[in-house]
């Protein structure tokens, strides 16, 4: 039973290195994560209700579809993007649909890196927290105090790591479903309105 009892403990200490290394790429992901989302907020917060009265303009009776100079630099805008080939794919409603598909997965992917935050981020911290508690108690009972704390040390700073990356995950996913909730009802909206058109030109 000692083998057995030994042998877990040899191989639970083995992942401590993979498991510290996982949880600074998984921390220096989220910072960069952090960045961008402060970045596309900044962006957002200056073009989303520019974008939505393009829109509105260009599915209005009168409107048109060209887009205006305040626009033009935010090109990088995926909902922008996405919404003008809509307008040039308009008389294909087969290739509108496969737009929109391709809007949504591509949302959905980049949604996937604030999921993987928020799934490993806790469970290698748990992972961080709990490997080195066999060695702190086993130092606490020959009385190796300096071997306790070291490990103790190490246990709750993978704790606060792997807490913060899931943290900012968290957040970042919250905003991010919020926002392609919102960006697809207005490509939705805008296919739609074009759809009619088209239908109301044929007749």
């Amino acid at each position: 039973m000692n083998f057995v009892t030994d042998l877990l403990f040899w191989i639970s200490d083995g992942f401590l290195v993979p498991v510290v290394v996982g949880l600074l790429f998984f921390f220096v992901r989220s910072l960069f994560l952090l960045g961008s989302f402060v970045g596309i907020y900044v962006q957002r917060m200056h073009s989303i209700g520019l974008i939505s009265q393009w829109i509105e303009n260009a599915t209005s009776a009168d409107g048109n579809a060209e887009l205006p100079d305040e626009l033009k630099k935010y090109k990088n805008n995926r909902l922008l993007n996405t919404a003008l080939q809509i307008i040039g794919k308009k008389d294909s409603q087969a290739s509108v649909n496969y737009l929109l598909s391709e809007f949504e997965i591509n949302t959905e992917r980049e949604l996937g890196n604030a999921k993987m935050l928020i799934k490993f981020g806790p469970i290698l911290g748990l992972m961080g927290t709990l490997i080195p508690m066999g060695p702190a108690l086993a130092g606490l009972s020959t009385g190796d105090v300096a071997a306790m704390a070291y490990n103790m040390q190490m246990a709750f700073s993978t704790t606060v790591l792997g807490l913060f990356a899931g943290a900012v995950g968290f957040v970042i996913l919250q905003v991010k479903m919020r926002w392609s909730h919102s960006d697809i009802a207005q490509l939705d909206y805008l296919a739609e309105r074009l759809e009619e058109k088209r239908k109301e030109a044929c007749k």
